[in-house]
């Protein structure tokens, strides 16, 4: 009899254990049927309620989830796919998706994804056509036609958040990101990997604070010396693990087997915690060679759950000065100096001129739009003007913005910055999980795009910019045209997303 992941998700009186699960770069072999194996004893010791597969983790290839999860499926375990934005476009994404609901998987947790690792012959080429939020949209656009045709079950679809970010902006742009995930559909939520009790409950007060409960899994990881390593040194993105908790890990494998129980421990330990604090469930990483260290993991937080106060000082590790939007004791208080950010005088002229520029003829509010509607009707109907045009705005947006001439410009929604030049992910909606003290995952020496948008919009009083309603993805149709003719003959994203507003609410769920 198959587990229904969605039916546990939504009894009240269950607690969830999930189990994530990364197939190997083979087909066939040892490889594959040690994750089936895992998958098949899980099913057999009735705990646990869905086995997760990842989707080509570090943007490395690996076996699809769909293929090996397929499998899992017929054992009579559930399976949730992760599906990720990086190596297909949306054509393949929708294809994709239409595959899962065929073969009966319609667990999706919807990420943005890592940058693309290697491949062959080299590494391969980032697509990420859509971001999560409007990949949320896009599985709740299609699980209307699904029912419209007869399927009465639409996809249940997750999202990821990382609330383990030390700083006011990238705090704030990863719950300005997870609102427009919640309007966008998501059904479920779960964390990234952290080791702070209080991050924790920021979480919760996050979403008490906005008044959406969805089910909350959190992450928690059987952590060995190398995985916790490469976490420190932020190679696996949205994954914290202190400097302090590094080196108390390294000194506990000394003895492989001291080394083993420790992570046992600590694993139950954080799960008893989240059970505790009120999540739904959590989300178990890093078990690689077999099912046993998940039985007692599960057996010990039997054991302990009823101390689980105890723990949290086990489980409250933080760098100095860390930021949060809770008190200690968890509740929410927010981000009282949003409208008091100052920017440097160079960032300030950049801010303004664009923002100036932009309510003026590119507003539809603005007392010229009208008129600049007809003189670009005209413009387009002739081959030189409207050369001329594009040839002008280039050179001027090129020197202010680094234009790649999408044709689509988005830049009103990320501080009067160009999203497809500025951020490797091309993202629209908000910042991926993958930042670091507030600079890039894929560029460390360059500050995340998002973490000045915050700053200018603070500077302004504008942060329900980032939070109000979800931004379309790019017009691939417009690419290499006048972004200016485009949006006064409503051709770009901001005119021609009726279709795509139905599926991502407007109202604002401001952190």
């Amino acid at each position: 009899m198959l587990r229904v992941f969605r039916n546990d998700m939504t009894d009240p009186e269950r607690f969830v254990i999930t189990l994530e699960l990364i197939p190997g770069r083979e087909h066939i072999g040892k490889s594959v049927e040690t994750v089936i194996a895992i998958a098949r004893d899980a099913f057999a010791d009735g705990r646990i309620s869905a086995v997760s597969m990842t989707d080509n983790p570090g943007g490395n290839p690996a076996l699809s989830p769909d293929g090996i999860g397929s499998e899992i499926f017929k054992i009579g375990m559930d399976v949730i796919v992760h599906f990720t934005c990086r190596d297909t476009n949306r054509v393949g994404m929708e294809s994709r998706a239409l595959q899962l609901a065929m073969m009966g998987m319609k667990n999706i947790l919807a990420l943005t994804g890592d940058y693309a690792g290697k491949g062959f012959a080299g590494q391969g080429a980032p697509v990420f056509d859509l971001d999560s939020v409007s990949l949320q949209c896009l599985l709740a656009m299609l699980s209307e036609r699904m029912n419209a045709t007869g399927d009465p079950d639409g996809f249940f679809t997750g999202c990821a958040v990382s609330p383990f970010k030390y700083t006011e902006p990238e705090s704030f742009s990863q719950y300005a990101k997870l609102s427009r995930k919640l309007c966008g559909g998501a059904d479920f939520i779960i964390t990234q990997l952290g080791y702070d009790s209080r991050k924790y409950r920021e979480l919760l007060a996050y979403l008490d604070h906005i008044g959406v409960h969805p089910p909350v899994l959190g992450s928690v990881y059987v952590l060995t010396p190398k995985v916790a390593a490469l976490m420190n040194a932020g190679k696996v993105p949205g994954a914290i693990v202190p400097d302090a908790l590094l080196r108390k890990v390294l000194q506990e494998w000394e003895n492989p087997e001291k080394g083993r129980q420790a992570a046992i421990e600590r694993t139950a330990r954080l799960g008893v915690v989240l059970k505790g604090l009120g999540y739904k469930g959590i989300h178990i990483g890093g078990v690689h060679k077999s099912f046993g260290i998940v039985a007692r993991i599960l057996d010990r937080m039997a054991q302990i759950e009823s101390d689980w106060r105890s723990f949290i000082p086990d489980v409250s590790d933080a760098p100095d000065n860390a930021f949060y939007a809770v008190s200690p004791d968890g509740c929410w208080t927010g981000f009282p100096d949003r409208k008091s950010k100052g920017l440097g005088l160079l960032e300030c002229v950049h801010y303004h001129t664009l923002k100036a520029v932009h309510e003026l003829f590119f507003d539809a509010t603005s007392p010229i739009d009208q008129p600049l509607r007809a003189a670009s009707r005209w413009i387009d109907e002739r081959h030189l003007p409207t050369r001329l045009l594009h040839m002008a705005e280039n050179a001027g947006k090129y020197v202010m913005l680094d234009c790649r001439q999408c044709g689509d410009c988005a830049i009103q929604h990320v501080g009067f910055q160009c999203p497809e030049s500025g951020c490797p992910k091309h993202t629209r909606n908000g910042a991926c999980g993958g930042s670091r003290n507030g600079r890039c995952e894929v560029h460390p020496d360059r500050w995340c795009i998002w973490r000045q948008a915050y700053r200018r919009f603070a500077y302004d009083g504008k942060l329900s910019e980032m939070v109000d309603g979800c931004i379309p993805p790019r017009n691939w149709e417009l690419d290499r045209t006048s972004s200016w003719l485009n949006f006064h003959l409503g051709r770009d994203h901001q005119n021609g997303s009726e279709d795509f507003a139905r599926y991502c609410c407007t109202r604002s769920r401001m952190p």
